[in-house]
């Protein structure tokens, strides 16, 4: 019986733990062979000594269960140490096929304490991290197609956040990477679509090191059941958007956790004001915005609690 990645070879960044983990063990399952991305530093601020072991020891799990992975340890945010990544799963399996972008650390604080290094570190780890694996990739499969003169099987799955759609006070360097993430990957949809190649953004909710404070008063379940927040709620979606199933889902948004996925709409006119004379003076501004927001909640962001649905400990 074939699998729905079977013959497909696949690249996670972040893979050595959480949900890039989970993205790499589910996409194995599936069929597909997998070179296991993850620099291995202990601080989830990208702080300690980089390390081969998470990555080798999720890739010794996929070949364990009968799998084919390879591991690398590399720093995404360099660009050349993405090139190799990319050219470590070509040479490796012939080809790449699928690439899902994880990879991601935090450096947490409010817009007013925060510093250059902070803001800088985590930009560059997220969203040039997402572009570098993405720029090489996309050369590969370009050049694939016009030496085949085809289509070509490329699968392009980042990770975005609700920081990105919600907001999140103290972590402005994070939303705006995130947001960043959403804008690369509808304009890499557009671009690669005529070779065949789609690129989706995710955004998830799981328990990890990087959410572990997010999440640290939702109780997990204590009769066995998987957690909610598991990062193996998220996986399938992944799992799905990389194989051909999902060849017809290209430049989308979707929110993922514990047995949901919603389809986020792009962003939609909800109020429009005409100036009645040939352009707007303060007071006509002042007379038709004003009124607008005197009866709206000042800040409809969304209350994870009430989204989620869960309860505190």
């Amino acid at each position: 019986m074939s699998l729905p990645l079977d013959g497909r070879s696949a690249i996670v960044t972040g893979a050595g733990r959480g949900l890039g983990r989970a993205e790499a063990l589910e996409l194995a399952r599936l069929g597909a062979s997998v070179v296991v991305n993850d620099y291995g530093q202990p601080g989830r601020d990208g702080s300690g000594e980089a390390s081969a072991t998470p990555a080798e020891e999720v890739a010794e799990e996929i070949r364990a269960a009968g799998g084919r992975a390879v591991a690398h340890l590399g720093d995404v945010s360099d660009h050349e140490q993405a090139r190799a990544l990319v050219e470590l799963a070509v040479d490796t399996y012939g080809k790449l096929d699928i690439l899902v972008n994880n990879a991601g650390i935090l450096r947490d604080r409010m817009i007013f304490s925060m510093t250059e290094d902070e803001w800088d570190s985590v930009i560059r780890v997220h969203l040039k991290g997402h572009f570098n694996t993405t720029h090489f990739a996309a050369a590969h499969w370009r050049a694939r197609s016009k030496a085949s003169g085809g289509p070509v099987h490329g699968r392009i799955v980042n990770t975005s956040s609700e920081a990105f759609l919600a907001g999140s006070a103290g972590q402005p360097n994070y939303a705006a990477a995130k947001g960043g993430i959403v804008g690369l990957t509808t304009s890499t949809a557009l671009a690669l679509a005529r070779y065949g190649v789609t690129a989706n953004v995710i955004c998830p909710r799981a328990r990890t090191r990087m959410t572990e404070d997010v999440f640290a008063g939702f109780q997990e379940p204590a009769d066995g059941r998987l957690d909610v927040l598991a990062p193996e709620h998220v996986a399938p979606l992944v799992g799905y958007l990389a194989s051909p199933a999902a060849a017809k889902v290209n430049g989308q948004l979707l929110v993922v956790h514990g047995g949901m996925v919603a389809i986020v709409e792009r962003p939609r006119v909800v109020a429009k004001f005409d100036s009645s004379k040939e352009t707007f003076s303060f007071d006509e501004l002042d007379e038709l915005i004003s009124p607008y927001y005197e009866d709206r909640p000042p800040n409809e962001t969304f209350a994870a609690a009430e989204v989620l649905g869960l309860k505190r400990g």
